[in-house]
């Protein structure tokens, strides 16, 4: 292990654990993984167990406070990441963050202050931006492909977040949870939206609960909910253009994702079949006025220079992880910030803020 290897402590050994953030790391030569907690010992364990994990603590606080640990990973439901992030920010550890960084605006705004003044680095889990095609289509449209922006438009289609969902996620039928389809997926893909096209200036949005009862699908309890389901959104861009949104979850035939920006100079489309969770990265497919034809739309495939990871095996979804944590220790070793960062969460809360006032005034 070098003197540049980033030691990592992760809390929560739950599905995208497991399933993500211990994989990707397990590619990557800058980092070790060196500690784990989860809710119980043997969860602690099994995990440490499965990914040849030195140590596994019952208790979280033991492992910020561990001498060995420069990066700590909260990746525990969104209720549960305030005190330990505040207590990893204080221990003066990097904290990486998933998305939602917290339940409330104002919470994510506190912790990105307390960062800052600690002086320590901090991640969020805006991965969706870091995939080769999200990065390449985002250094197309700064080319000049497309030329001037004239429009944007995002749809992300979902089978997440239907009307019966099974007891382990039934916390998420709180709208307070701040799980939903607006927060999870509108944060994530308008991330990568207007991260390619450029921050939006103003908007008006409808936001909808279409599915107001749900149900435990082991009891058949049902629930009262008034957690957003579908949403749509129009506005302007901060650089000229309009764009459009339209997120649904719950779909029993997923629509998956699709980004159409249109120009001066021409059109760039993004498509995955999944919005999330993919085993392959989105296809890009675009037409300008130096294409051959000119006329119909052509796949662009992604160049290799894009693809930088020293394992490509894993699915698409993590490796956009894999792709996150690489940038970090880039930017540790070279001060940049390539990295999402708890900033970047902030301006993802008043943008999710901005679509529910903006519905609430048309409900009005």
């Amino acid at each position: 292990m070098s003197e540049q290897t980033i030691r990592v402590g992760i809390i929560g050994a739950g599905g995208w654990t497991t399933y993500g953030h211990l994989p990707a790391l397990g590619t990557l030569p800058e980092f070790d993984v060196v500690a784990v907690a989860a809710r119980s010992e043997e969860s602690a364990k099994k995990a440490a167990g499965k990914f040849d994990i030195p140590r596994a603590y019952a208790d979280a606080y033991k492992l910020i406070k561990a001498p060995d640990v420069d990066l700590v990973a909260v990746l525990t439901p969104t209720s549960k990441r305030v005190p330990l992030v505040k207590a990893a920010i204080e221990a003066g550890k990097d904290v990486y963050s998933e998305w939602p960084l917290t339940t409330r605006t104002e919470d994510s705004e506190e912790l990105l202050a307390l960062a800052e003044a600690k002086g320590v680095r901090h991640i969020v889990g805006l991965q969706r931006r870091q995939g080769p095609a999200a990065r390449y289509a985002r250094d197309l449209v700064a080319r000049g492909y497309v030329g001037d922006v004239r429009a944007a438009r995002i749809s992300v289609g979902v089978d997440a977040f239907p009307p019966v969902m099974p007891e382990k996620v039934a916390w998420t039928f709180d709208v307070e949870a701040f799980t939903h389809v607006l927060s999870i997926y509108g944060g994530h893909f308008l991330d990568v939206l207007f991260q390619i096209v450029g921050p939006p200036k103003d908007l008006a949005a409808i936001v909808e609960t279409q599915f107001p009862e749900l149900t435990v699908a082991e009891t058949g309890r049902t629930v009262t909910s008034a957690k957003p389901d579908e949403v749509m959104a129009v506005g302007t861009l901060e650089n000229g253009g309009l764009f459009s949104v339209q997120l649904e979850g719950g779909q029993k035939f997923p629509t998956g994702l699709q980004i159409d920006i249109t120009g001066t100079e021409g059109v760039l489309r993004i498509t995955n079949d999944r919005a999330f969770e993919n085993t392959e990265d989105n296809t890009l497919h675009g037409v300008n006025t130096t294409s051959e034809d000119g006329t119909s739309l052509a796949e662009l495939p992604v160049p290799e220079e894009y693809r930088s990871l020293p394992d490509t095996s894993l699915d698409e979804s993590v490796q956009d992880l894999a792709h996150l944590y690489a940038a970090f220790a880039r930017d540790k070793r070279n001060g940049t910030t390539e990295a999402t960062t708890f900033a970047d969460a902030v301006r993802q809360h008043h943008l999710i803020d901005r679509i529910q006032q903006s519905s609430e005034k048309f409900s009005a």
